[in-house]
């Protein structure tokens, strides 16, 4: 199959799944009641009174719109830190950027720090710890001279070690136990989908994500043949490194405060889909915000409803998923090498 049919394919599958997953549920529509429903949720906005209505209309719909959004950002940021990295394995948490962020806002709730008059004081924080993170990262990288993917590599590794060690920290020491709960949602990620503005929100920031790392495209195809080849083409990609890891921060920061750490999103998704479509990012970010979103979609679905009366956190349903494949992918590059 020629690679445009295959993206259409994989295109329209995802559309699909993502819009049949609003009829999964302890009360369950049908595909022609989920189009009937979703219909009369966007031409009456104020609800019908109807049952079915309003479970879509109130509960599946926000978490789907906001899940899908998760999934996306999290995805297309893994695959620019794939390309960052010159690592398939590598995954936006690989940079500590999400521990930052996650450091931040437990931070922020151990300390009491919520609404600051019409502010979100704990929005805030997981902002500003993923911004010290990555300025930290950028920091180190310009100290030892390159700005190469190593050297990040490792930077982030340290970070992320340093800010985890700091949440279980805290986790440690709060007494508080609502504090402590909500410690807890950070680091086993939950979608909370509070108000459609702070959705909306959200959208908007990784919508604009996934066009800029779309518009470089190229310099990221650039950054898979290496720095050295890069610089025979003229293209110093030392700075496009820099860039791409604030805008990243800025993307995490946004997702960390919503959903709190969901891992393997960003591993998974754009590693699969890069087997299916190729390396060349102008197929590959669209299908990966595509596929993370609708991925993320079933895997909060799925943690609802697997287990009557219990909803399990959706990073743990995300772990669940990931860390099989994340096997087989460390199995599978050992087999290539011999």
């Amino acid at each position: 199959m020629k690679p445009v049919y295959r993206v259409m394919l994989i295109s329209f599958l995802c559309l699909l799944l993502t819009l049949l997953s609003l009829g999964v549920g302890e009360v369950s529509l049908s595909p022609a009641e989920t189009c009937h429903y979703l219909y009369l949720a966007l031409t009456s906005p104020e609800g019908s009174g109807m049952v079915e209505q309003d479970v879509l209309q109130f509960i599946r719909l926000p978490h789907l719109v906001l899940s899908f959004f998760i999934g996306a950002g999290l995805a297309v940021c893994g695959a620019v830190m794939q390309a960052v990295m010159k690592n398939p394995l590598a995954d936006p948490y690989l940079l500590g950027i999400s521990s930052g962020a996650s450091l931040g806002a437990v931070l922020a709730i151990a300390l009491g720090i919520g609404m600051i008059g019409s502010f979100d004081g704990i929005g805030a924080a997981a902002f500003l710890g993923a911004g010290l993170v990555s300025l930290l990262i950028l920091l180190i990288s310009s100290i030892s001279g390159k700005g190469e993917g190593l050297t990040l590599l490792l930077a982030g590794f340290a970070l992320n070690a340093a800010c985890s060690a700091a949440v279980s920290f805290f986790v440690t020491v709060v007494a508080d136990t609502s504090k402590t709960r909500s410690i807890q949602f950070w680091m086993m990620g939950n979608i909370r989908a509070d108000s459609w503005m702070a959705i909306g929100i959200l959208a908007i920031l990784v919508t604009a994500g996934c066009f800029y790392f779309f518009s470089q495209r190229r310099i990221l195809d650039l950054m898979l043949m290496g720095d050295d080849l890069s610089l025979t083409m003229g293209q110093k990609l030392s700075t496009y490194r820099k860039v791409y890891i604030a805008v990243m921060a800025l993307l995490v920061g946004a997702v960390v405060y919503m959903s709190g750490m969901i891992g393997f999103v960003g591993l998974i998704i754009p590693h699969g889909v890069r087997l299916l479509v190729g390396s060349s990012h102008g197929r590959l970010l669209p299908l990966a915000a595509l596929t993370g979103g609708t991925f993320l979609c079933w895997a909060d679905i799925l943690g609802r409803n697997a287990i009557s009366g219990l909803e399990l956190p959706v990073g743990v349903m995300a772990a669940l998923a990931g860390s099989p494949f994340f096997l087989w992918m460390l199995i599978s590059r050992k087999q290539v090498r011999r």
